[in-house]
């Protein structure tokens, strides 16, 4: 593509030896955000490996030197399956052990939450109490958990 391809939301990657510009820029992938008529206005939407990151990085290149950037895919678009199921499983296993964690920050609360969730669902086997109370004691307990996990 020629410098004056560009147009706003297309993404390039800048040249390895990043003359192109005054400051060096990151390696990674950069949206054209604004084109001027003799500028280009990048900002950084990908790591090098073209993976989405969010650093807020603007540049302004000149409409020349852009012609050293080589086009990139949008690091937004469509990842192979096998990726997606694998940063999914990273994800779940992330958030798991940060509830975890938001448990055992506060063991005796998380304790009794849990006390509660076990006395409403099994109650009614050695308690003579009303069916809906074990409910309401069970949803209290359930909460009591989400919340300390969630909020630690």
């Amino acid at each position: 593509m020629t410098p004056t391809d560009y147009t706003v939301y297309d993404h390039v990657r800048p040249p390895a030896s990043s003359v192109a510009t005054d400051a060096a820029l990151s390696p990674g992938v950069y949206r054209v955000v604004g084109v001027d008529e003799g500028t280009v206005t990048l900002l950084r939407v990908g790591d090098a490996d073209g993976y989405r990151v969010n650093t807020g990085a603007v540049a302004t290149v000149d409409r020349d030197a852009l012609a050293a950037f080589e086009p990139a895919d949008n690091p937004d678009g469509d990842r192979p399956v096998g990726e997606k199921i694998r940063r999914t499983a990273e994800t779940l296993v992330w958030n798991l052990r940060a509830f975890v964690a938001g448990l055992l920050a506060h063991p005796v609360l998380a304790v009794a939450a849990l006390a509660l969730v076990v006395v409403g669902h099994q109650g009614h086997r050695v308690l003579s109490v009303p069916e809906p109370w074990l409910t309401a004691v069970y949803f209290l307990g359930v909460l009591g958990v989400v919340y300390l996990g969630v909020r630690g």
